[in-house]
């Protein structure tokens, strides 16, 4: 019998939003597709979350993902750059919930160590352990696709590991594994 699955791989952000999609069979990868959601055209926030929720909706209603793995924000010390960081998470987060595709977040460093085997490589250095694995002709320009591609690699190297990421199946168990952060 032939497994098969797709994996979206998403690395958000208000400025762009990086995605790759992997297909696997067999317990192999193939790549599919990446992309990025150039935001920087756009001044109004909520606007651009209104683009990311909608570009997120598009890709699971074009690719029909069986999961979905998400780029955790990373912790800065800019306060408001977090938030809207969060926001963009949240946004895409809440497309891939809406269609019920489960969702597990990664922690960057967890990505890049999935990827080059170091957790604190450079974005080039996953680029080029992507381009080699893959076997990618070119690289993009912006190497925020090659980030949501990591994304979707690094899950499929840790699929069966629950404890790695947080993984929701839908609104319901996003609310059970976050009780603390439900006002009553």
């Amino acid at each position: 019998m032939v497994e098969e699955k797709i994996i979206l791989g998403i690395d958000p952000g208000t400025t762009i939003m990086g995605f790759g999609l992997i297909k696997v069979v067999n317990k192999k990868m193939q790549f599919l597709q990446l992309n990025e959601l150039d935001l920087k055209k756009y001044d109004d926030h909520y606007l651009k979350l209104k683009l990311i929720f909608e570009r997120t909706i598009e890709l699971i209603d074009t690719h029909h993902p069986d999961e979905i793995a998400i780029e955790a924000p990373f912790f800065g010390k800019n306060v408001q750059s977090m938030l809207k960081l969060g926001r963009a998470q949240g946004v895409a987060m809440a497309a891939g919930l809406s269609r019920e595709v489960p969702i597990t977040e990664y922690a960057p460093k967890k990505i890049k160590m999935a990827i080059t085997g170091n957790g604190n490589a450079s974005k080039e250095q996953v680029a080029k352990m992507l381009q080699g694995m893959l076997g990618l002709k070119t690289l993009p320009k912006n190497l925020d696709s090659m980030d949501g591609l990591a994304a979707a690699v690094c899950h499929f190297y840790n699929y069966g590991r629950v404890e790695i990421g947080k993984s929701y199946s839908g609104w319901n168990a996003f609310v059970k594994q976050n009780e603390k952060r439900v006002k009553k």
